[in-house]
């Protein structure tokens, strides 16, 4: 049984840390040896887990396939195996956000990605709220909801003025609702992110780092709170052993720089 109090303080740190004007930088996990890996090196100061990284490794394609028991009892274990506060990707809640974010609340987590998929405006700030509300219930009033929206993700092929507008909308609907971020992943160039910190205040808006972001250093700078990788720190890992694999095909072998890390 996981201890309210406990959960409640790691809850506090994990929101001090988004409102930090220093940038929370956040690579993300799928399994119990990565959450180990991550979470033991120097300057890691907490974890989130990865949905799409998770159902891959368990063989689900993207796009809640997986079971959401299935994937809350990964996350359980990837909070077991560290003290840090863990942010969990919960996609877009299973069917049932509050019920999901109770079931995670209660394996240890403190945060979590939720997505609005677009859905009507009004529809998907009324379950941010319903989302606050129920980790409140669960002894766990700061909850960091990271909540995310697809406004970038769905709307490559539409105007992306229209598009800022829309999750410049949809994140200040969602901060009004109660959620102490909101995460707006795409590749935004700085004058879209300098547009989401102007709309929705410093230490609100979460990115994904992917190429062509502007650097952390600069995200830093305009007030970004926090930075996470998604699936990019599984395709990392992926890429190694693929290169791994080439390279014994080639008769070669292991690099020289490879660590022991577990």
């Amino acid at each position: 049984m996981v201890d309210v109090t406990d959960n409640q303080q790691r809850a506090s740190e994990l929101l001090r840390l988004h409102q930090d004007p220093a940038l929370l930088t956040v690579v993300n996990v799928w399994d119990v040896i990565t959450a180990k890996v991550v979470s033991d090196l120097e300057g890691t100061t907490a974890l989130a887990t990865a949905s799409h990284s998770i159902a891959a490794a368990r063989g689900y394609e993207d796009g809640e396939n997986i079971p959401v028991d299935e994937m809350i009892a990964e996350v359980a274990q990837i909070v077991a195996a560290t003290s840090l506060p863990v942010s969990a990707d919960l996609e877009g809640g299973y069917g049932d956000a509050p019920e999901t974010i109770r079931k995670a609340i209660g394996v240890g987590v403190v945060g979590a990605n939720l997505e609005d998929q677009m859905k009507p405006l009004a529809e998907a700030a009324a379950q941010v709220e319903a989302v606050m509300k129920a980790a409140a219930a669960e002894g766990v009033p700061d909850f960091v909801l990271n909540a995310r929206t697809d406004a970038f993700v769905k709307g490559r092929e539409r105007d992306q003025a229209e598009v800022l507008a829309d999750a410049i909308e949809r994140g200040k609907a969602f901060l009004d609702a109660g959620a102490p971020v909101v995460f707006v992943p795409g590749r935004l160039n700085e004058e879209q992110v300098v547009a989401l910190v102007d709309a929705l205040g410093p230490q609100r808006l979460t990115l994904i780092g992917i190429p062509g972001i502007p650097s952390l250093a600069r995200l830093e700078e305009l007030g970004v709170a926090r930075v996470s990788y998604g699936p990019m720190s599984q395709n990392v890992a992926l890429t190694a052993l693929a290169k791994l694999v080439e390279s014994v095909h080639a008769g070669g072998g292991v690099p020289e720089d490879m660590r022991l890390l577990n």
